[in-house]
């Protein structure tokens, strides 16, 4: 299942970008915080710790040891007794050992899940900062566009005002349309240096990093069609499969430790002789090898842990449940919003061909000498409009595929 769930979080990786030139540089930038991001960092030694776990069950008790001395040394037929040596292990049941290995590495496995969790969100999170930062570049780049349009209308209006076909008020409004343009970018470069901090720390690297973004995302001639299960193997429903099974194993580890526990030992009692017999077995130690078993017979709470774990296994199968209504509903959600922006964005695009058809048409009039510098404004903003308007949709679009590509197996 590990190998498994590897080839899947790289898989879902390759889907985080859908443009040729930005996949490789957005995929670059994921794999670049997948090996700096602490978090990421924590989840592998938190993995590290649970399998260490496994060496760690593979106990046994203690080895008891013990010795006594006689103050008062008991006299037996052969002998008075000095001293008591004693040795003591115990042994668990058949199986106990191997319960526990079991159970531990089932906790292991799903701490592994837990990362392939956290470098689906961190890919995620990579993503959409990357699409933030590609619609503010593109918006300063259409800002940059339209400032430079109304310079030209400006000195359309100066040459207008020198043969009486505009006025000294069409010119103050083309100058104040673009101090609002200008005001516009000044902003968005100051959202974007927020932005490039959060993509950086993301990264876990200095936040003035400069971030390579593609000039233009275009969106896919189609949309990528998905399964009916397409969330079937997803790492959080994966996470509660695992959850399911370390319950089970331990409960298996609870019926081994039920049964007795086997213990073997020896006493070895030094014996003096007795100074006025003669016979075989004066002064003859003592050494009696002793087997002995430990057996809980009031095991309350074994019955009780089972019946903990009977509820457990029954709360994270509703938690599986209530999750997969929760993904569920994202993933539709994501799909129906991510169809919206392709719908949002082919309309803009036809009425940003018509504004610029307006334009073509005022600009025309200028040569006739009707050119109406209030219209070709309105015209303007209308298509300043339109292409920001695009910009969102196009970055909504891939906003809204980088949650899908999270979701999806």
């Amino acid at each position: 299942m590990k190998s498994l769930l590897h080839i899947a979080i790289i898989f879902n990786f390759s889907l985080f970008t859908f443009h040729s030139t930005s996949a490789q540089t957005l995929e670059q930038y994921i794999n670049t915080a997948q090996q700096n991001n602490p978090e990421i960092q924590a989840y592998n030694l938190r993995y590290n710790i649970a399998e260490e776990k496994v060496n760690e069950v593979d106990w046994i008790p203690n080895t008891e040891l013990s010795a006594g001395y006689f103050v008062s040394e008991p006299e037996t037929r052969t002998g008075a007794q000095r001293a008591r040596f004693s040795a003591r292990q115990m042994l668990p049941w058949f199986g106990t050992i191997t319960a526990r290995e079991n159970y531990a590495s089932s906790m292991a496995d799903a701490e592994f899940v837990e990362i392939a969790i956290a470098k689906r969100k961190l890919a995620l999170a990579v993503s959409q900062s990357y699409y933030n930062l590609y619609e503010i570049i593109a918006q300063q780049r259409v800002l940059d566009q339209n400032i430079q349009l109304l310079k030209t209308y400006e000195r359309l209006a100066l040459n207008s005002i020198e043969v009486g076909k505009a006025t000294a008020v069409d010119v103050l409004r083309l100058q104040i349309r673009q101090n609002e343009l200008q005001q516009q970018k000044e902003v968005l470069e100051q959202v974007y240096l927020g932005e490039q901090v959060t993509f950086n720390k993301l990264l876990h690297q200095d936040g003035t990093i400069g971030v390579t973004v593609v000039e233009e995302l275009l969106l896919p001639e189609e949309d990528i069609a998905y399964e009916a299960d397409a969330l079937s193997l997803h790492p959080e429903l994966l996470k509660y499969d695992k959850l399911y099974e370390s319950i089970t194993q331990s409960e298996l580890l609870n019926q081994a430790e039920r049964n007795p526990m086997i213990g073997i030992g020896v006493d070895y009692v030094p014996v003096s002789e007795r100074p006025d017999m003669n016979f075989s077995d004066n002064g003859k130690d003592i050494f009696m090898p002793m087997l002995s078993v430990s057996i809980p017979i009031f095991n309350k709470q074994y019955d009780s842990k089972s019946k903990q774990n009977e509820l457990r296994q029954l709360e994270i199968a509703a938690q599986k449940d209530n999750r997969l209504n929760v993904l569920e509903s994202a993933f539709a959600k994501a799909i129906s919003q991510r169809n919206q922006a392709r719908i949002k964005f082919n309309t803009q695009q036809k009425n940003l061909k018509q504004a610029q058809s307006a334009e073509e048409i005022l600009i025309k009039n200028y040569e006739t000498g009707t050119i109406d510098f209030n219209d070709l404004l309105d015209i303007q903003e209308l298509q300043l409009k339109f292409q920001m308007n695009q910009i969102e949709s196009v970055q909504g679009y891939y906003m809204q595929q980088s949650i899908i590509n999270y979701l999806k197996q």
